[in-house]
């Protein structure tokens, strides 16, 4: 659906992004992550035609962001970090205002804007002021005037900056959604939100791109051990004792007491290598039972850390 192919863009000496190459396919859900100053906001305005890249192309379904910019541009719908609203004007006010700039026909026009006031959920404050509505509001307010005219691709840049967790956890289920009959470019700083909604994620610093994969491969890729945590029931002594017998472990943390009679533990292995049916087998050996067991993945904020730095390290 979209595609970026070797994209430049400088001021002068300054490189803001340095050949970019990536793709988003229909109905994929992308996080766009990266350090301040990293080149999210400026890739972004080139992929909406905001910019012109110094180099390179972006291609909209198959069509030239430059060399087409009213078919290209018809496709995307933009909800900036901060939306584009007009305080003085009712909700509905400013939608007809929107519908009037993109050019909607009037036979479609009441059918789409009552499609996505229901979408959205919005339609109980058409006629309040936008002034008057919660942050949480005035961006469901900024993502309908996204989605007017039946875009097909949304870029959102920051789309829960500044809501309280309620109104987080709305719009991060709205977007995924969304992300039923859209393409979806998010940028945001919450890397757990990412996490959850994005099915990919591109990592840019000083302008390159230093990943890209799901954050399932990303963790286990830069791991350089697996770990599991485990709650067990029975004493310390008797749970070391089975885990004597095991190899491939290399290291073993004590977690503390979360459960009466059990222990929970940190078992670290060798990168790779899957400890899990070992382990079963030799606590139901011991009659130990297992309460728990979880793979410790890395975050997507420890692989963020740890491709950003490397970079700067580098550099």
């Amino acid at each position: 659906m979209i595609q970026v192919e070797k994209v430049t863009k400088s001021y002068g000496q300054r490189l803001a992004v340095e050949q970019l190459d990536f793709t988003v396919g229909k109905g994929e859900i992308l996080g766009l992550l990266g350090p301040n100053g990293a080149g999210k906001s400026t890739t972004m305005n080139i992929i909406t035609g905001y910019l012109s890249a110094t180099s390179g192309t972006v291609k909209v379904d198959g069509l030239d962001i430059l060399e087409h910019p009213l078919e290209a541009k018809a496709k995307i719908g933009y909800l900036p970090e901060t939306p584009p609203l007009y305080p003085d004007m009712t909700v509905s006010e400013y939608l007809d205002f929107v519908c009037a700039i993109k050019k909607i026909p009037p036979h479609a026009k009441k059918v789409d804007l009552e499609r996505i006031m229901d979408l959205i959920k919005i339609g109980d404050v058409r006629q309040r002021l936008i002034k008057n509505l919660s942050k949480g509001f005035k961006q469901r307010v900024g993502l309908a005037q996204a989605l007017l005219g039946n875009t097909q691709i949304l870029v959102l840049d920051e789309p829960t900056a500044g809501l309280d967790p309620k109104q987080n956890m709305e719009i991060r289920n709205l977007i995924r959604q969304l992300g039923q009959d859209h393409t979806i470019i998010l940028s945001s700083h919450i890397l757990s939100e990412v996490s959850a909604v994005c099915e990919r994620v591109i990592i840019i610093n000083r302008g390159r791109i230093v990943a890209s994969d799901t954050p399932e491969n990303l963790s286990k890729s830069l791991a350089v051990s697996s770990k599991l945590l485990l709650r067990v029931e029975g004493t310390e002594t008797a749970i070391r004792q089975v885990l004597q017998e095991i190899a491939g472990i290399k290291s073993i943390e004590v977690q503390g007491i979360r459960e009466t009679d059990t222990i929970d533990l940190l078992i670290e292995a060798e990168k790779d290598q899957d400890l899990r049916r070992e382990l079963f087998t030799a606590f139901s050996r011991a009659e130990l039972p297992i309460l728990m067991m979880r793979s410790l993945d890395l975050s997507l904020e420890e692989i963020f850390l740890q491709l950003t730095t490397a970079e700067q390290e580098v550099s």
